[in-house]
């Protein structure tokens, strides 16, 4: 069994493309995250030594046990590729993408398109993991193509026979994308199909929606996505309920704010520019604004914001605008 499944039920940091950088994935780190994977990467832009891919599976030693996600849908190219990866940055295991729901990933049949042809699905997963061998390789799917597809337990059992160590299981169809509700009864299927553990992903939005999932399947690890962009302390507040069933408060908004105003900081570190780090931090700012006071008002403020200490401003305009709310006081957004 994989390390980090021993004596706990991990919590993993779903992979997000555009999403799961390397300071973000750090983030969620510091905030209980138990383990990480990469944005998704294609074999491809790999063999070809594409810079911008080996860019997105840099990371640091401090967020392992961490997983690079590969995707694509030729056996040999994939194994080749995966092998490359190894190379390169040395992961701790190897995941591979048979999710992505995505169209342009879909069409060149990666991602989601395999689910459909679990024949080759098998040839890829076998390929990477002889290819790759002792390294561990995990595989990431959906519940299946469409309503009338429903085939998660076949997919996970040929996953299983191919030498996959775990598996996360989205609970929609590619169909649905990430609209409509997940189904958690077909990720229990899954887990009591299979001996390797299984990952439940979908609608997780608490410690209590953790607790639930746990106590209702035999699932052993979860995987937090889009509430976690939100709300990165989601994994502190999932294992604070956990251990005491406890329901931590929400940080307060100026904690919000210093998490936002780090996370900024780091971007503008990494990239060098100040101006290129907040355009390129612009739809990051506007998924922290759920569940904020005056998001309206903020999103507004943020939409323009072109440096730090305009970050800082609306920062203060912001913690502003709450106290006068408290004091009785309106205004206009």
């Amino acid at each position: 069994m994989l390390p980090w499944f021993v004596d706990q039920h991990p919590l993993y940091l779903a992979p997000m493309a555009g999403v799961s950088d390397s300071i973000f994935r750090r983030l969620c780190k510091e905030q209980g995250a138990d383990v990480l994977v990469t944005e998704f990467v294609s074999a491809d832009g790999i063999l070809k030594r594409n810079r911008h891919t080996r860019n997105m599976l840099r990371f640091h030693n401090t967020e392992r046990p961490l997983g690079a996600q590969l995707f694509g849908a030729d056996p040999d190219r994939m194994a080749e590729a995966a092998k490359a990866v190894f190379e390169w940055v040395q992961p701790d295991f190897v995941d591979l993408n048979f999710g992505c729901p995505v169209n342009k990933v879909v069409s060149k049949h990666g991602g989601s398109a395999l689910l459909k042809d679990c024949p080759l699905l098998e040839r890829v997963a076998s390929s990477v993991v002889k290819a790759v061998h002792p390294l561990p390789v995990t595989a990431k799917i959906r519940i299946g193509w469409d309503e009338n597809s429903i085939n998660a337990v076949t997919t996970a059992k040929i996953l299983e026979h191919a030498g996959i160590q775990a598996i996360a299981v989205h609970g929609r169809t590619k169909e649905q994308g990430y609209g409509g509700f997940a189904d958690w009864d077909t990720i229990g299927s899954v887990a009591d199909s299979v001996m390797i553990p299984v990952i439940g992903n979908g609608d997780i939005r608490s410690g209590e929606d953790v607790a639930m999932r746990l106590g209702e399947s035999k699932v052993q690890g979860l995987m937090i996505g889009r509430a976690a962009m939100a709300a990165p302390w989601i994994f502190r507040q999932a294992k604070h309920f956990l251990l005491t069933g406890e329901i931590l408060p929400e940080p307060t908004v100026a904690e919000r704010w210093r998490h936002i105003v780090l996370h900024c900081k780091m971007e503008v570190q990494e990239v060098g520019s100040e101006l290129h780090a907040l355009v390129g931090m612009r739809s990051r700012l506007m998924a922290y604004t759920k569940a904020m006071p005056s998001g309206r008002f903020l999103r507004s403020q943020l939409q323009h914001v072109t440096s730090l200490a305009g970050l800082e401003t609306i920062a203060h305009q912001h913690q502003t605008i709450g106290e006068w709310r408290r004091e009785g006081h309106t205004i206009a957004v």
